[in-house]
């Protein structure tokens, strides 16, 4: 674990934190359960998951339309919806996302009112390459944003992930671990305001270049 100055004292925020790939020791799963730690020490409350318990057969509106979601698709929103945030960390498949997870949100997406809408999430990769699965989160961002979820901007691809975990679990680079703790630290500060302080909510829409109107307000 890296070492940070102990957070200052947080409203309550929930987070569901899980790695997109179904190997039990990924590097995505090392870099999840990292993850779960520094919420944890930064004074979050961590729900983690794994994919498989979002698991789900091909989507088919056929069977949806004879058999409604299936379980996989019913936990994935259940458990985004008990939360206030979402992390993923999702491996690279081919430059793209796990046809795994996209399956998993586009079952999650039929759902009404769909989970995503105006839920923050945070995005981290892991991989032996050296740009770390970073290809694929900007792949991932499309259908989350697309379904109304706000994707922190800042994400954390992990590169030559195979050399970079110490053996307690933390990251073995003094500087990527401080960073990884800080980008963690600003989503959490984040979801903590869009949660207990809604006036920041309409700040940041605004800072984001969107000025609401009577017909575009989205923050209230």
């Amino acid at each position: 674990m890296p070492n940070t100055e102990p957070p200052a004292q947080r409203e309550p925020i929930k987070l569901l934190v899980f790695s997109a790939s179904l190997r039990k020791e990924s590097l995505n799963t090392r870099l999840a359960r990292l993850a779960a730690q520094v919420i944890a020490g930064h004074g979050g409350t961590v729900d983690a998951a794994t994919v498989r318990d979002f698991d789900c057969p091909s989507y088919d509106h056929d069977v949806q339309a004879r058999d409604g979601l299936p379980p996989g698709a019913l936990e994935l929103c259940r458990r985004l919806e008990a939360n206030d945030a979402f992390v993923i960390a999702s491996p690279e498949y081919n430059a793209s996302i796990p046809g795994s997870l996209k399956n998993a949100i586009d079952w999650a997406s039929r759902k009404h009112p769909q989970p995503f809408n105006e839920r923050h999430g945070l995005l981290l990769s892991a991989s032996p390459s050296m740009v770390g699965g970073n290809r694929g989160l900007w792949c991932l961002r499309v259908p989350l944003e697309h379904l109304g979820a706000r994707v922190f901007p800042d994400m954390f691809s992990l590169a030559q992930a195979h050399q970079a975990f110490e053996a307690n679990g933390g990251l073995a680079n003094p500087e990527l671990a401080r960073r990884f703790a800080s980008t963690i630290d600003r989503f959490m500060d984040l979801v903590e305001a869009a949660t207990h302080y809604p006036c920041v909510k309409k700040a940041w829409v605004e800072f984001l270049g969107e000025h609401p109107t009577a017909l575009t307000d989205r923050a209230e």
